[in-house]
């Protein structure tokens, strides 16, 4: 299974289509397992003994597993290392022979280990059928064809522009990035790189690469790619065109990536199948850092700057995106609590007798509306009747 970086919700068929794609059979998971320790990797001595590509013949990946990061991960998890992605993590805790490391770190490779994991990605990057993350070690001598592109997420398409500099040693200014690739054992910085040393064909893919980023992506961040800013701040030009759904589960994420378990129906079947997802048994423990509290402000009071206009401009599809039922409800609400309403339902007064902006006011009519929030309400009415999760009664 390929983890990529979280996908982004532009309408209800591609959240479920993303949803239901990541449902893995544990039965048939079990399975695979089970064929692909018949290869008794774990018996083979990669740190003194070569991998070839006559080995790596019988591999193969469905959606139940994917053999070559599996192999990657016993390389890995012969040294303990602790990987995020639950799809190897979770193998590896089944094998009597692991013992997770927290201090694990790329350093403890030897050099035929790392020959070895190149054996494992380049083998493996060539049997991709579209140009993913890491393999741009197999395009340094050819240009990549349209036919090998993909949607991508805005980190992905990122990464894999910046990774054809990466292989050079190129050093980036955004951190978040530089962390992805020092994370990367193949990654060694060089202070004296000079863009001049690349290849004509490299040029061309670093320009196909950007060209397709610009044609697919407005934003500059997507959902699913907090995990690169638990460390890193974020910056609010980074929030530009990020829908109020994107912001929402953005700042939940960093909650999520911490095993908060959720209530709310929508929110919390988004992050059930996300495949890094693993609710925490202490939810009392659950505390951000300092930078990822930042950053959950941020996303916040950028996202209130969006609710705050509702009364003075137009909503578009590109400003909802495919909310949940429980949002839009509040959401539609709040069109009228910003004018005072008083709520009949106890929940949805006591939230919005939270909010510091919120002033009761008991005479206030449907018809102190003006044009462009009685527009909003339509949207945001025609949204709810097409959400992923429903409420049995909805007020206003």
């Amino acid at each position: 299974m390929k983890r990529g970086f979280v996908l982004v919700l532009v309408s209800l068929a591609v959240f479920a289509a993303a949803t239901f794609a990541q449902d893995v059979d544990p039965a048939a998971r079990a399975a695979r397992w089970r064929e692909f320790n018949r290869h008794n990797f774990d018996k083979f001595d990669f740190r003194t003994k070569r991998l070839t590509p006559t080995v790596l013949k019988g591999l193969h990946e469905d959606e139940n597993a994917d053999d070559f990061a599996l192999l990657r991960g016993v390389v890995f998890g012969k040294h303990g290392r602790v990987f995020k992605e639950q799809s190897i993590q979770q193998y590896l805790v089944k094998q009597p022979w692991y013992k997770p490391d927290s201090k694990f770190s790329n350093a403890v490779l030897t050099k035929v280990e790392r020959d070895n994991l190149d054996t494992i990605r380049i083998t493996e990057a060539q049997k991709h059928d579209f140009v993913e993350p890491g393999d741009m070690r197999v395009w340094r001598d050819k240009q990549i064809p349209d036919d090998k592109l993909r949607d991508y997420s805005g980190a992905e398409i990122t990464i894999l522009a910046a990774e054809v500099e990466a292989i050079h040693g190129k050093t980036f200014s955004e951190e978040w990035l530089q962390n992805y690739f020092n994370d990367r054992y193949w990654y060694k910085a060089d202070p004296s790189y000079d863009p001049a040393t690349l290849t004509d064909i490299e040029r061309k893919n670093i320009a196909r690469l950007n060209a397709e980023k610009d044609k697919q992506h407005k934003t500059a961040i997507e959902i699913g790619e907090m995990d690169h800013f638990q460390n890193v701040a974020l910056t609010e030009d980074k929030l530009a065109g990020l829908t109020l759904l994107d912001l929402r589960i953005m700042r939940e994420e960093f909650y999520a990536r911490h095993g908060k378990k959720f209530d709310e129906p929508g929110i919390a079947d988004y992050f059930n199948w996300r495949d890094w997802y693993k609710v925490a048994k202490n939810q009392a423990a659950i505390k951000l850092n300092p930078i990822e509290q930042q950053n959950v402000d941020l996303l916040y009071h950028y996202e209130w700057k969006i609710r705050e206009s509702l009364a003075t401009t137009p909503l578009t599809d590109d400003t909802l995106g495919a909310m949940f039922a429980e949002d839009l409800r509040v959401l539609r609400n709040e069109v009228y609590a910003r004018h005072g309403r008083i709520f009949k339902d106890p929940k949805l007064q006591k939230y919005f007798e939270s909010q510091a902006w919120y002033k009761p006011n008991p005479d206030f009519k449907d018809d102190q509306l003006n044009q462009i929030e009685s527009d909003n309400l339509k949207k945001i009415v025609d949204a709810e009747t097409t959400a992923t999760s429903k409420f049995a009664a909805a007020e206003g």
